[in-house]
């Protein structure tokens, strides 16, 4: 498998999906948006299902292998694209760390802030796979504090994951904007690949709701 075979992400606007095309464009690889409207519903149809059967984004497709899942799309797209600096070597010091992070954010981060915004307090630690929702956020910043990124000065692909996942989830107060994390959101999302997804991104889901209004008046 090489770098130099297309690679197709599966792609809605304004969802996970961002974070991997922010991703790409770091990288800077080639690839092709293949762009879902999931305001009709397109991601539960029988030709992407039979790319991801849970209906979700971001998938990619390179070559003749099929990559789902946030955490394992990161970890392969940067190691493709090793030559980008994002990702640490097998033999590099920092790998076991860089590693820790990406894992952390589907193990722990992601139910945790599910969890939060469904109301649901576990009743010990022992009840989730994260811990203390609380215990997770003081890592997070503890970690940020000393450093501009996870890895301290090193930026590496586990920021592009991280930067745009804290940044929604500031906005949405999922995540407490305590100062450090405040200050990595801001540092992540002043950079000119992100501003320029997100733009695009905003313009895309504009249409796709357009899409899923007109369609809903004329079955109305």
């Amino acid at each position: 498998m090489t770098a130099q075979q297309d690679i197709t992400l599966y792609y809605s606007p304004q969802t996970r999906a961002t974070g991997t095309r922010i991703l790409l464009e770091e990288l800077k690889a080639p690839y092709t948006l293949h762009v879902l409207n999931m305001k009709i519903g397109e991601q539960r149809q029988p030709d992407y299902l039979a790319i991801n059967p849970l209906g979700k984004v971001p998938a990619i497709r390179h070559g003749g292998t099929l990559v789902s899942e946030q955490v394992a799309i990161v970890t392969y797209l940067a190691d493709l694209f090793a030559q980008a600096g994002l990702t640490p070597a097998l033999d590099d010091p920092d790998r076991g760390s860089y590693l820790r992070w990406i894992a952390m954010y589907g193990s722990c981060f992601e139910p945790a802030v599910v969890d939060r915004h469904r109301g649901f307090i576990p009743e010990t630690p022992n009840d989730t796979p994260y811990g203390r929702y609380e215990d997770l956020i003081d890592l997070i910043e503890t970690t940020l504090s000393t450093g501009p990124h996870l890895l301290g000065e090193r930026l590496t692909a586990a920021d592009i994951l991280w930067g745009t996942a804290l940044a929604w989830t500031v906005m949405f107060g999922l995540v407490p904007p305590r100062p450090a994390i405040k200050a990595y959101v801001a540092r992540m999302t002043e950079r000119q690949i992100y501003k320029a997804m997100t733009a695009e991104d905003a313009a895309m889901a504009k249409e796709h709701q357009a899409i899923a209004d007109a369609l809903k008046k004329d079955a109305g």
